[in-house]
């Protein structure tokens, strides 16, 4: 029998702890504001009091509409410390995609800053009741609606009487979908202590980080840095949005530790010509991830930026790989081995294990997985796979390769793979030797239709400033790199490729935009 009651750790535990231990020490800082962390664990607790005394009850989803500032971090968190389930959603999405979340998650209150206020105001009518009276806005706010201060500030400090378990969900994050109502990932107690917890040690956390956070706090990418910093007692550093002048202010006169971003923001912090003129030498650890990260764009954040860089391939759903800097220079196209405690494996078309080497769809499991998609029986059923011992993997869509050392090359998006006169194309195969053009400064392959072949790959090229090329010159100069079977048919001009808040091309818009490209 244990001698104590060994309770689980949750994230309010987390903060709470790291409350007690720093009490005076900087929590959040954003522009000229200042947070402790007593000031961050009141404020969440006020938060939470609140919520449970306008009727919400352990379990009610909350809706945040807010763009990046101090009062969205103190209300997710808030929220969670509630015992209520925190549903963030991206800014950049459309009005009727908001309104489909909303319903879709049966949230019972909304919170809402700036812009997003008269966004949610004009999908009052489609709401339910319940909703619809507990809108809370960050000042200014509109008629009817709960001034977001005011509300905290009425409600006490106190722990609430809440006590969590680690099954309860903790938030709903939905994924990056463009069409259709995306899934909605939900994670529980359990799944987000255990992303605090292996995050911080795997990204080199510590109790004197301070991190850097200028994607949306709505992404799970923000959410690894805030959780991380969070159990390790650090200061977490937000940014309400992304410039390459003020990025770099902000980590020489913040001495920024940590941080996190995307391939196309570090390929623009390392392709300015003011890259020099700043002090970096306090960087620690920083993480890229979001999207696959070219192997030439590592060795140049790896040479030009101080410090420990550290690639990330990983699901919201619950996977996680890590590139190593130590591994980086004999590994550098591969995006590292599962971290400690989790589990990857290759499976071949009809379900079985692929020998080392073969190519074949990503599975895995992770103490931090998923509890699943919200409300979506058939896409849990779709992203499982059931090893012979019953143990249940989640299926990425990714198509990869282990090596005898168990580090992991991605080859494509499964969906992505173009199929033509039956042979399987990998576009990021194509991407990869294109890139190597100085010409072009940004690229993506899809498959549009040909009447011989089915599928044909069309490139379309964001070219380098400067550049001006002919576009058949450049088939000709890919296609004698490639293979007889990759070569491309077609290439297409853009200013730039359309991209999801965490950088990702959306290659489903390109494959809508260009669908009667005709290929020869």
């Amino acid at each position: 029998m244990a001698w104590f009651d060994k309770r689980p750790l949750t994230v309010p535990d987390a903060i709470r702890c790291s409350a007690e231990a720093n009490r005076d020490k900087p929590a959040v800082e954003i522009d000229d504001r200042v947070v402790s962390w007593g000031a961050f664990d009141a404020g969440t607790c006020q938060v939470a009091n609140a919520l449970l005394g306008s009727g919400l009850g352990k379990g009610d989803r909350v809706v945040i509409l807010m763009t990046n500032g101090y009062e969205m971090v103190e209300a997710m968190f808030g929220v969670i410390r509630a015992g209520l389930c925190a549903v963030p959603l991206n800014c950049s999405i459309t009005d009727a995609a908001v309104a489909g979340m909303i319903d879709n998650s049966d949230a019972k209150a909304v919170i809402a800053s700036g812009e997003h206020l008269h966004r949610i105001e004009s999908l009052k009518s489609g709401m339910r009741d319940e909703t619809r009276n507990r809108l809370i806005g960050v000042a200014p706010v509109h008629d009817g609606w709960i001034d977001y201060a005011s509300f905290r500030d009425a409600a006490e400090p106190d722990l609430p009487p809440v006590r969590l378990s680690p099954d309860d969900e903790c938030n709903i994050i939905y994924s990056s979908g463009t069409t259709g109502l995306p899934k909605g990932i939900v994670h529980d107690h359990a799944c987000r202590e255990a992303w605090g917890s292996d995050m911080a040690v795997a990204l080199r956390y510590h109790s004197g980080c301070r991190t850097l956070v200028n994607l949306g706090l709505f992404s799970n990418i923000s959410w690894v840095a805030m959780l991380a910093t969070f159990f390790a007692g650090g200061t977490l550093i937000v940014q309400s949005r992304f410039d390459v002048a003020g990025t770099l202010s902000c980590i020489q006169d913040r001495r920024v530790t940590h941080s996190v971003m995307v391939p196309l923001q570090y390929q623009k912090l390392v392709e300015s010509p003011e890259l020099d003129q700043y002090d970096l030498s306090s960087l620690d650890s920083y993480m890229c991830c979001g999207s696959p990260l070219a192997g030439q764009l590592k060795r140049v954040v790896h040479e030009r930026l101080p410090g420990n860089f550290i690639e990330l391939y990983g699901l919201t759903e619950g996977l996680v790989t890590i590139l190593s800097p130590e591994d980086m220079a004999d590994n550098i196209d591969s995006v590292g081995r599962a971290c400690p405690g989790q589990r990857l494996a290759i499976l071949r078309d009809d379900d079985t294990l692929a020998d080392t080497g073969e190519a074949g769809e990503i599975v895995g499991y992770s103490r931090f997985m998923m509890a699943g998609y919200h409300a979506n029986d058939e896409a849990n059923a779709e992203a499982t796979w059931t090893d012979p011992d019953g143990q249940q993997w989640l299926r990425t869509g990714d198509i990869g390769r282990l090596d005898e050392s168990g580090f992991l090359y991605l080859v494509d998006r499964k969906k992505d793979m173009i199929i033509s006169g039956g042979q399987n194309i990998f576009p990021a195969d194509i991407e990869a030797t294109m890139v190597e053009n100085d010409a072009i400064s940004e690229i993506a392959v899809i498959g549009v239709p040909h009447d011989t072949w089915g599928e044909t790959p069309l490139a379309v090229v964001v070219p380098a400033e400067g550049t001006l090329t002919d576009p058949e010159e450049l088939i000709g100069w890919a296609n004698e790199r490639l293979g007889k079977q990759q070569r491309i048919r077609g290439l297409v001009f853009v200013d730039e490729l359309p991209r999801n808040p965490n950088g990702k091309i959306l290659k489903r818009e390109l494959r809508d935009q260009f669908k009667d490209h005709a290929a020869s």
